[in-house]
């Protein structure tokens, strides 16, 4: 039966630091301060939402929440994000946006100095040309911080990524490469994706399909990082892999939930306290 990765002990382990550096930030005066910015109540945003603000307001980091109704528009919107900016350290926009809204002139007026889920194009090129200005996506970063905490040296790694979206495929596979990894992005349309999946030394699936890694996606020594988070036909939460018999082929896996989503919440704490430290004006 392979190791489960736990979520929680990284979040726990990445904690005890954040709160310490929470303090020395408020000694001088400087509380961090997330600012969530939404339009609606989408069920999964508001999930996300309350196990951020339970993992921040844990660690001293003041939340604020900006709302919009579903049914404004696009001005509203922009007057919200215009107050984050000023308001706040860090700024969460929850997307996609409903469809009449115009996503890059929404995501593109987050300072980038405070965009901590790293949607801007300053974040973005910052990824892509291995500047570090702004930040990457969080559930990208949250990746790396399982591997790393359970001990796996990514160097030389064959690593094979289900997944190409802006927010975990494609920043993940540039942080691996930074870290000297051989990456495989590949997706649902990949010809004869379980055999490439077979290959790899750790495959990280982010294809948001619920439980379409099957056994035969999967060999003995693997690592598996589970990103999805998905809704079945009960209505149970669960990830792309079918967890309960992939576990029995695998090294070792995440589970969904409990698992990356749980690490998730800690580096958007992190970002938020980093920005705090660059910018030292809230």
């Amino acid at each position: 039966m392979a190791k489960l990765l736990d979520g929680g002990q990284v979040a726990d382990d990445m904690s005890a630091k954040q709160r310490f550096r929470v303090e020395t930030l408020k000694s001088r005066g400087l509380t961090p301060t997330l600012a969530v910015v939404r339009v609606g109540e989408r069920p999964e945003d508001l999930a996300y939402e309350r196990g951020a603000v339970r993992r921040c307001e844990s660690l001293g980091i003041r939340v604020k929440k900006l709302v919009s109704p579903k049914d404004s528009d696009q001005s509203r919107l922009m007057e919200l994000i215009v107050e984050a900016n000023e308001t706040a350290d860090g700024v969460l926009l929850f997307r996609p946006l409903p469809e009449r809204f115009d996503d890059d002139a929404a995501r593109n007026a987050i300072d980038p100095t405070k965009d901590i889920d790293g949607v801007t194009d300053v974040s973005m090129a910052g990824v892509y040309s291995a500047t570090d200005k702004g930040f990457a996506p969080c559930t990208a970063v949250a990746c790396l911080k399982m591997l790393e905490f359970y001990g796996y040296d990514v160097a030389g790694e064959n690593i094979t990524i289900a997944g190409r979206s802006l927010t975990v495929g494609k920043p993940l596979t540039m942080l691996l490469t930074r870290k000297n990894a051989t990456v495989t992005m590949c997706h649902t349309r990949t010809r004869d994706l379980p055999s490439i999946c077979r290959r790899a030394d750790i495959v990280i699936f982010a294809a948001g399909r619920a439980r379409m890694a099957r056994e035969q996606y999967f060999s003995p020594g693997q690592a598996v990082i589970d990103v999805g988070i998905n809704v079945d036909g009960d209505g149970k939460i669960c990830g792309d892999v079918d967890f309960d018999n992939v576990r029995r082929i695998v090294e070792a896996i995440t589970p969904a939930p409990g698992g990356v989503g749980s690490v998730t919440a800690s580096v958007l704490a992190e970002h938020v306290i980093t920005a705090t430290e660059r910018n030292g004006i809230i």
